[in-house]
């Protein structure tokens, strides 16, 4: 015969499985307790150590903020120019160091709208010194190093400025075929140029670049010292200007 089961035995048996769901809710409740207390514990902890923030933040400079950047350290900033790439008398009253990235559009807008307005402004009237100096993003430009390295090859036959230029103005065209044709387009030594690339002969100089840019505050490109005070982006020509007259007497 069929045991039955009385109403207690029912009663029992669902007490039983709620018990166990709410041992199970109660389970998944710690749980989520401690995960959120650790991450609050994380998350405290970056506030203090800076963390959650790359070295190098992969961005490119934006025109839409025409603010300039103070986030420099506090007071004038040195920089190395032995040696740099630049146009205008050393002993100029202003001294830019643009700190760029040859595959950056933002740079190539800046190079290809603003300097020229600096130069024929500033520069060629000798208020201005311009140094140019490398920042390559390589972990959204791959081909940002290889034109800073190439631009360092043409510097070696005298045609620095030159070949800055027809990267910028084919930026979006970069390859290591482009960039030795772009050499011979420009009468350089094809067989010189070409062995310098491919040994990365200047790598170290472009590295140094990088780190000297880091150390002045820069954290995406294009990004400028006026005098030691920090620009960040393809800013408009009257950010440059305004700064500019802000340091001449």
């Amino acid at each position: 015969m069929a045991k039955k089961h009385t109403h207690h035995e029912h009663h029992e048996h669902h007490e039983h499985h709620a018990e166990k769901d709410e041992t199970i809710t109660m389970s998944k409740t710690l749980v989520w307790q401690i995960l959120t207390a650790i991450f609050v514990l994380l998350f405290v902890a970056s506030l203090l150590t800076g963390g959650f923030r790359g070295s190098i933040a992969p961005t490119n400079g934006n025109a839409n903020n025409p603010a300039p950047d103070n986030g420099a350290a506090a007071g004038p900033i040195d920089v190395n120019l032995e040696g740099a790439h630049s146009m205008g008398p050393e002993n100029a009253e202003v001294v830019i160091v643009e700190w760029s990235d040859f595959q950056c559009p933002f740079c190539s807008r800046f190079a290809l709208e603003t300097e020229p307005q600096i130069i024929s402004n500033y520069v060629n009237t000798g208020k201005v010194r311009f140094v140019y100096k490398h920042f390559p993003l390589d972990s959204i430009h791959p081909m940002a190093t290889p034109a800073a390295l190439a631009s360092e090859c043409a510097a070696e036959q005298g045609k620095f400025w030159e070949y800055h230029d027809i990267v910028y103005e084919n930026n979006a065209a970069l390859s290591t075929d482009n960039l030795k044709k772009w050499a011979v387009d420009l009468n350089l030594d094809a067989t010189k140029f070409n062995s310098c690339l491919d040994s990365q002969k200047y790598l170290d100089k472009v590295k140094a670049d990088l780190q000297e840019g880091l150390a002045a505050g820069v954290r995406g490109t294009p990004g400028f010292l006026i005098n030691g005070q920090l620009i960040s982006g393809a800013q408009p020509y009257s950010v440059f200007q305004q700064a500019i007259e802000s340091q001449l007497n």
